[in-house]
């Protein structure tokens, strides 16, 4: 059985910095592509990054030069690396995976889902 369990959330300011990491269990780590989620209050889940499994990277407009996502496949973890923070960053976090090894903005291609992490942006 895949889980995907992610860490890292908490509060934090606005400007400030913050590294959320997920680890994959119970499937080969370095086949997956893996894929960042958020869902704010009241708002339909997004896209926020992915990482394919032979380490392309695409990333939503919306973070794109503030965020940095990461894989260690030694560690069966992929990071979201977070700098800048503001308020429209607030949100539960996800990480997704895909079997087949790509990347997508879609939710319906990914095969396994954590749970989520809380991030929280306030003064």
């Amino acid at each position: 059985q895949v889980q995907l369990l992610e860490s890292g959330g908490r509060l934090v300011q606005p400007g400030d910095s913050l590294k959320l990491a997920c680890v994959a269990s119970g499937t080969p780590f370095n086949g997956l592509g893996l894929d960042w989620f958020r869902q704010a209050p009241g708002k339909p889940r997004e896209f926020v990054a992915g990482i394919s499994k032979i380490g392309s990277t695409h990333y939503s407009d919306s973070v794109k030069g503030r965020f940095t996502i990461a894989r260690d496949n030694a560690k069966n973890s992929v990071s979201l690396e977070m700098d800048n923070l503001n308020s429209g960053d607030t949100a539960v976090y996800y990480c997704a995976g895909i079997a087949a090894g790509y990347l997508s903005t879609h939710e319906k291609d990914q095969d396994y889902w954590g749970r989520g992490t809380q991030v929280t942006v306030s003064s």
